[in-house]
């Protein structure tokens, strides 16, 4: 676990004085004027810094979101669908046996705990199987079993008998196209004759050898030189054409036009499938120029709502100050599981060291550590082996864990330019209160910042009470909402 202590910039002292006389009655708070609350974001905007995990590498998050995603989660999203054939009638399926596959991929499907399809498995694998094949473009975020999806398109598109490239999937990196070949071996485990090749950097066959494996997992430059410049298997014999993780993919360079070049060599019936977590406008220009023709598989927003959660916020002087109303408090916090967040890694190992060194047992979680290692601890505090995660807003979304029934903001979340980050805030806080279960959400905010709260309550209509941690018979009663 990487521990240190951090120095956080501070107000000055003429900029304190100015915010200081700030009232902590959030209801009667409106004698700030325009100047002070400029002043504030603009001191807010310097003292939380530019928090790198906020930024952070949409492939290193995807590669996170498929290592700590070891089976489908259960999730609210609703899945529309917009057919290439309108007259032709759209139908799902509730079990794996209703498609009709092969023994032994039904086999390599319970094999990897995989009970009944999910959403997306149930619309997209009646198309994924038709016959003829159809292209499909599918937006999917992670844990709702699109790599199962078309893996298992391709394992049985593929003739095992035969011993050449068959199949092609493309990732965006070397890391993410590991993980989809684990996937496919696994599946594909009972499969006899079924081989999987790796075109990724470090692997890279002789000029003239052949490839016999019917599935090639890589990435677009490597796919490409394979093809074009070592000429290792011919194109014209691809079946299956996937492309995963469409949206990271067209934000690296070279990676685009390397898919598209692949893609023109390929026969016209080569079915043709795209996945994407995010349908912005240059997925879909991207997506015209590879699937012709194509099913549109739609998941609508997860909605998250603050209806079962209760929000609480107490005020603070300075960082010292929240530390102590954190420490207050941490009984009550752990009785289930929680989460606190910070705005940056150094506030994130300050806390964390402070915290360890007080006694406390606490697990760090921050975008300074390698993927591997944040999956490790992910998986860890989901199995229940720690109780309090101090995180970064690397873990803002898509975590999943049905016993966390407190979040702490030790932080507010604030853009750049010192403003509330409504979205983070909304995902921090919806980390509790899964499943509809009800969950607890507590503000530690300085006293110069409190306005920031209301501008909360006003976004989303909502109410935030004071609390005082320094009152044991309100942590108590803290303590009885959060068991309950």
């Amino acid at each position: 676990m990487l521990r240190g202590r951090g120095v956080m910039a501070r107000a000055s002292p003429a900029l304190r004085g100015a915010c200081h006389p700030e009232p902590t009655d959030l209801q009667n708070n409106n004698i700030l004027d325009s100047r002070i609350q400029h002043n504030c974001r603009k001191h807010a905007g310097g003292f939380y810094e530019k928090d790198e995990d906020t930024f952070e590498d949409s492939a290193e998050r995807s590669l996170l979101n498929k290592l700590i995603r070891k089976s489908v989660v259960e999730s609210s999203y609703n899945v529309e669908v917009q057919h290439n054939d309108p007259s032709s009638p759209l139908f799902s399926v509730k079990t794996f046996e209703e498609l009709r596959l092969k023994p032994e991929l039904i086999q390599g499907i319970y094999a990897m705990g995989f009970n009944r399809p999910s959403k997306i498995q149930g619309t997209a694998l009646p198309l994924l199987l038709a016959d003829p094949p159809q292209n499909l473009i599918a937006q999917s975020q992670s844990g709702t079993g699109k790599t199962a999806a078309f893996v298992l398109a391709m394992l049985s598109r593929v003739e095992a008998q035969e011993k050449y490239p068959q199949c092609i999937c493309l990732s965006p990196t070397f890391e993410l196209a590991l993980q989809t070949g684990q996937v496919i071996e696994q599946m594909g485990r009972f499969c006899d004759g079924i081989n999987v090749i790796y075109a990724i950097r470090g692997n890279r066959p002789s000029r003239g050898s052949r490839i016999e494996a019917q599935i090639i997992v890589g990435t677009p430059g490597t796919v490409m030189d394979w093809c074009f410049k070592l000429k290792l298997f011919n194109l014209e014999k691809i079946r299956v054409f996937v492309l995963d993780e469409a949206d990271v993919m067209i934000g690296l360079q070279g990676h685009s036009d390397h898919s598209v070049r692949v893609k023109r060599a390929m026969p016209l019936d080569c079915q043709m499938l795209l996945f994407s977590a995010t349908f912005e406008e240059s997925v879909w220009c991207f997506g015209e120029k590879i699937v012709p023709n194509p099913n549109i598989i739609k998941l609508r927003k997860e909605e998250l709502t603050l209806d079962n959660i209760q929000q609480f916020y107490d005020a603070c002087e300075e960082k010292e100050d929240k530390y102590q109303a954190l420490c207050n408090i941490y009984g009550a916090i752990t009785i289930a599981q929680a989460i606190i967040f910070c705005q940056t890694r150094k506030t994130a190992n300050w806390l964390s060291h402070e915290m360890a060194r007080a006694g406390h047992c606490v697990a760090l979680l921050s975008g300074e550590l390698p993927v591997t290692d944040r999956a490790e601890i992910i998986q860890i505090f989901r199995d229940g082996k720690e109780k309090v995660l101090i995180t970064t807003n690397v873990c803002a979304r898509g975590i999943d864990v049905e016993q966390v029934s407190i979040v702490v903001n030790f932080d507010l979340p604030l853009t750049m330019e010192g403003y509330v980050d409504y979205e983070t805030y909304l995902h921090r806080i919806g980390r509790t209160g899964r499943f509809g279960k009800k969950g607890v959400a507590i503000n530690l905010v300085e006293k110069c910042c409190l306005y920031m709260l209301r501008d909360i309550e006003e976004h989303f209509d909502t109410k935030i009470q004071k609390l005082n941690t320094r009152d044991m018979d309100e942590i108590e009663q803290l303590c009885y909402k959060v068991s309950v």
